[in-house]
């Protein structure tokens, strides 16, 4: 008796033993699927970007910085429409870093909240945006100190933030007031890799640029330089953009209705216009990579800002290349998400909600209205078919429930649209 009760105690523990091995097992699965990086997330369709700037007034003055709880507000709306990446742009004002605090905290709120961050680091030439003339030979004294706070950011939030850009279209030379040579963006990525390979950053943080499709040579060749060549080897991938919204002024042969399709209705030759918008961003993807093959490097190419406006009174709206309205932006939004995703291309859709700092002086410049959700919280049409099944139940930007611009008429909405221009125009 004595033996069949030791025998049934010992098969007791070794079950409990066994099952709390499994349980650890599930504790040690569960955190380490959370612990993702760079590697894991880019070209992850689980894992959509976005770019995100929180600035609700006209201003980014110190003053009227965004505040947690707005920033929190705007994350879990985010959240809930799939975003897992956001971009930000600089770390000389206080919003990066109250980002990182708001995601911190609802991490911490929630254990199954995920959001990261690829942390830009701006990038000057001497005498940017000052009275006197832009030395774009020479780099601004504040960069060493910008490139310091992203890369103590990336310190304090390892589990948050997993790029750094050095730069926002800083080597572009349309960028008049700011751009710097590739030699500097060069200077300050080979920088963070050699803190990366001292320990000082982690292994796994991924270091890139963030600029225009023709600084990383997809287009003129007197961007193909060997600071270029030298920076492509040097990043961990490629961050690119690229703008049909834009080319529908500046290089509008895309843009125009064909004589071909003279004959189609209305919408169809808008629709029309936007699968060739694709395209054109499709070429301009493949100039890059072309040109990185050329050069026997084999590096990830992805989109790091692309979007398209909703209002514009200038060279994109009714008196111009006639680009902007809310379908048009809801069509583009489509493709680029259907064309990325398909591809393992990540895609930091530029940008979340509309800022009205960006052209203070003029509340109708296209600059204003590129987000997906207006100022007070409005769903675009991009996000319509979001607002019906129920995604933004519960959740407020300024305090405004979400719904539907146009009050969800779409009728309303489409005596907006305007036909792009003829080609013999």
């Amino acid at each position: 008796m004595r033996t069949i009760v030791k025998t049934m105690l010992s098969v007791m523990v070794l079950f409990l033993i066994h099952s709390c091995n499994d349980n650890k097992t599930e504790q040690d699965q569960s955190q380490t699927k959370k612990e993702v990086t760079a590697k894991d997330i880019l070209g992850n369709p689980d894992y959509l970007a976005i770019s995100y700037g929180a600035y609700r007034e006209k201003t980014r003055d110190l003053t009227v910085q965004p505040t947690l709880s707005e920033i929190k507000e705007d994350m879990l709306i985010l959240s809930a429409m799939g975003i897992r990446v956001l971009r930000t742009y600089n770390v000389h004002l206080p919003q990066a870093f109250n980002i990182l605090v708001a995601i911190r905290e609802l991490k911490e709120e929630d254990p199954d909240f995920e959001m990261y961050v690829m942390l830009g680091a701006w990038i000057d030439c001497k005498n940017a945006w000052t009275e006197e003339e832009p030395d774009h030979n020479i780099e601004s004294a504040q960069n060493e100190a910008e490139i310091a706070r992203a890369a103590s950011l990336a310190n304090q939030y390892p589990d948050i933030v997993k790029i750094i850009a050095v730069g926002n279209e800083a080597m572009v030379k349309w960028a008049t007031s700011y751009f710097v040579q590739p030699s500097v963006i060069l200077k300050w990525v080979n920088h963070l890799q050699e803190l990366k390979n001292a320990g000082k950053l982690s292994k796994d943080l991924w270091i890139t640029s963030s600029d225009d499709f023709a600084s990383w040579g997809g287009g003129e060749e007197s961007y193909h330089t060997e600071d270029l060549e030298k920076l492509i080897k040097a990043v961990d991938y490629v961050s690119m953009h690229t703008y049909p919204y834009h080319n529908s002024h500046y290089n509008p042969e895309f843009w125009r209705v064909p004589e071909e399709e003279e004959q189609l209705s209305d919408i169809e030759k808008v629709d029309a216009a936007m699968l060739r918008s694709i395209d054109f961003a499709k070429a301009q993807y493949k100039g890059v990579s072309d040109y990185v093959a050329s050069l026997g490097v084999k590096k990830p190419i992805h989109i790091g800002e692309t979007g398209w406006a909703t209002i514009s009174d200038g060279h994109y709206g009714p008196k111009g290349s006639k680009a902007t309205d809310e379908y048009k932006e809801g069509m583009y939004h489509s493709l680029m998400r259907t064309w990325t995703n398909a591809e393992g291309i990540s895609c930091f859709y530029f940008e979340a909600f509309d800022e009205q700092w960006k052209d203070a002086h003029n509340a109708k410049g296209s600059e204003n209205h590129f987000g997906l959700f207006t100022l007070d919280g409005k769903a675009k049409y991009a996000l319509w078919e979001m607002v019906d099944k129920g995604t933004f139940k519960g959740l407020t930007r300024n305090g405004n429930p979400i719904v539907k611009t146009y009050d969800g008429d779409k009728e309303a909405l489409m005596m907006d649209v305007l036909v792009p221009p003829s080609s013999n125009e």
